[in-house]
């Protein structure tokens, strides 16, 4: 292990100790980390200051600001109104419904960061409708998202597939990888996931927020009525933003660019003030993510993440079983992503199973499942996806909090995952 490595893993201690304890607000300790990791030279200074321009905290905090201004329209109030109208006023079925929702949606699209976006402000306006806390059901909503991502074969399956493929071919594999393959090593995991959401995750989450939701406090103010034009505007926006996420790849447009025209145009059109736009921002949450992006970048470019790759590689010999090939390849994903982004998990860990699987003939289509559903499987600190850090400060989250809202379903999922993919795709 070299300095840098040792100073990385050093920092990146002292950030999950801090965030733990919660003695200093979160985005805090994430920025104290960033600046020593530019410091000490494992992040460089201009890799740092954009992670402060990163796409996904645009989409974070700006999706925030649209959430604000659809509540204030009149369009939030009627969907609201059907939804319990056609429940017969019973909370659970309207939240199921949205659930069944989110899993439609996470399935057609390439992020569960945008999934979770476009669900979570209709989940907080039925809460509030119904009068329960957001904080009892915004976590199971954001685990849905992230967990079922990538299972039917459409949208994320179908990108991420390509790239598997792409690699095999490169490693000189004759089988190909498809969208298909992630349906058949992860189908039951929807159900499991569902049932979990459905009937278990409200025992574990906490009856009031545990910090003040940002949106929450424009509530209590007096708020100015709109004018009928600026409901309808507000209206037009929200549903054109919803579609422009859902199309983006089609038109052309990067999400975050849909999210902050959204944001601009509510408050060019009155529907919200300038000043409380930038209340409901969570400012706390985005400097949080923009600090876990760099601790992530860092653990790269020092070799850490390297270096674990060659101690599996190492670990593994050249006669390990189909067992112990799943269990690694799964846990190992599966405990990284809690620090890094998933899809760089998946980026690092493909090639090393190819590479390992070449050398002692095994089929890596069952592993490659095992991997991205390990790095999908990762929702215990806010590093794996900005849905993460979006789902905190929608329901008024601490880090501490996500262990004990998540362990359950982080070892239902270990649990039927490696058997399930050993069983049905085996490497040899």
């Amino acid at each position: 292990m070299t300095t840098q490595i040792a100073i990385c893993v050093a920092i990146f201690l002292f950030m999950i100790i801090s965030l733990a304890l919660n003695k200093l607000p979160m985005g805090v300790t994430a920025c104290s980390a960033l600046l020593l990791l530019v410091l000490t030279h494992c992040v460089e200074a201009k890799d740092a200051l954009g992670n402060f321009g990163n796409a996904n905290v645009i989409i974070i905090v700006g999706m925030f600001v649209i959430g604000e201004a659809l509540s204030r329209t009149s369009l939030i109030t009627n969907i609201t109104h059907a939804i319990r109208k056609a429940t017969g006023g019973n909370f659970q079925l309207a939240y199921r419904g949205i659930l069944i929702l989110a899993v439609i949606i996470t399935s057609v699209l390439t992020s569960p960061m945008v999934s979770y976006a476009i669900v979570f402000p209709i989940l907080d306006s039925i809460c509030d409708e119904f009068g329960v806390s957001r904080s009892k059901v915004q976590f199971p909503l954001a685990i849905v998202c992230v967990a079922c991502c990538a299972i039917l074969p459409f949208g994320f399956a179908i990108s991420e597939a390509a790239v598997f493929d792409g690699l095999m071919e490169t490693y000189g594999f004759t089988q190909h990888f498809t969208a298909l393959d992630f349906t058949r090593g992860r189908w039951p995991m929807i159900i499991v996931v569902l049932i979990w959401a459905f009937f278990l995750a409200q025992k574990f989450t906490p009856e009031e927020p545990l910090v003040p939701i940002a949106s929450m406090s424009s509530k209590k103010e007096e708020r100015k009525p709109l004018t009928k034009t600026q409901d309808m505007i507000g209206g037009i926006i929200f549903a054109a933003t919803i579609l422009g996420l859902i199309f983006n790849a089609k038109i052309g447009i990067a999400a975050w660019v849909i999210v902050l025209s959204g944001c601009m145009l509510n408050i060019i059109f009155g529907v919200i003030s300038s000043k409380d736009a930038i209340r409901a921002m969570p400012i706390d949450i985005g400097m949080m993510f923009v600090g876990a992006n760099a601790m992530a970048s860092a653990l790269v470019n020092t070799g850490a993440a390297a270096l674990i790759g060659d101690k599996i590689a190492a670990f593994l010999g050249t006669n390990p079983s189909n067992w112990m090939l799943s269990i690694i390849f799964f846990i190992v994903p599966f405990v990284l992503t809690q620090f890094m982004q998933n899809q760089g998990v998946m980026n690092i860990f493909a090639p090393i199973c190819l590479l390992t699987c070449s050398a002692i003939g095994a089929d890596p289509r069952g592993l490659l499942v095992l991997i991205c559903a390990g790095s999908l499987t990762a929702f215990m600190t806010p590093s794996a996806t900005g849905a993460i850090p979006m789902m905190m400060g929608a329901g008024g989250y601490t880090i501490k909090s996500l262990a004990k809202m998540g362990w359950l379903i982080a070892v239902l999922l270990t649990i039927f995952y490696i058997p399930f993919i050993t069983i049905v795709m085996p490497a040899f």
